[in-house]
């Protein structure tokens, strides 16, 4: 299994980010999605998970509203649309998916497959 993210970066409070993960190696229509963060000096926490199919989408508080997770399983990509970025919002941002297929889950524990990672920062 490899993912690789793309798209991080320095944005201004208020800007738009758009991040992709490729995926290989598993088949991709089977499994969910996942982005989680981690600032510096916290905890990796969730931010947005995606169904198999794209039909069935979860979103953490804080970014509800503003980011939107996607896939394309032709492509075998996910992304986050991450709108009204604020300061807060700066992360390491990990794309997951977990080993098991047809199981969708907030839950880090769930998730055994990592990306690298990408920075993103929000400053002005």
């Amino acid at each position: 299994v490899q993912l690789v993210e793309s798209g991080g970066g320095l944005v201004q409070p208020g800007g738009s980010l758009r991040l992709s993960c490729a995926a290989s190696g598993f088949t991709f229509n089977s499994h969910s999605m996942a982005w989680f963060r981690q600032a510096l000096g916290k905890e990796r926490e969730f931010v947005a998970a995606i169904s198999w199919s794209g039909s069935t989408e979860y979103y953490s508080d804080s970014v509800k509203g503003r980011f939107t997770i996607s896939r394309d399983n032709a492509q075998n990509t996910v992304y986050l649309q991450m709108n009204s970025l604020k300061f807060e919002d700066t992360a390491v941002y990990y794309c997951a998916t977990d080993y098991q297929a047809f199981i969708l889950s907030r839950s880090i524990t769930s998730y055994e497959y990592w990306g690298q990672g990408t920075l993103v920062t929000v400053s002005s």
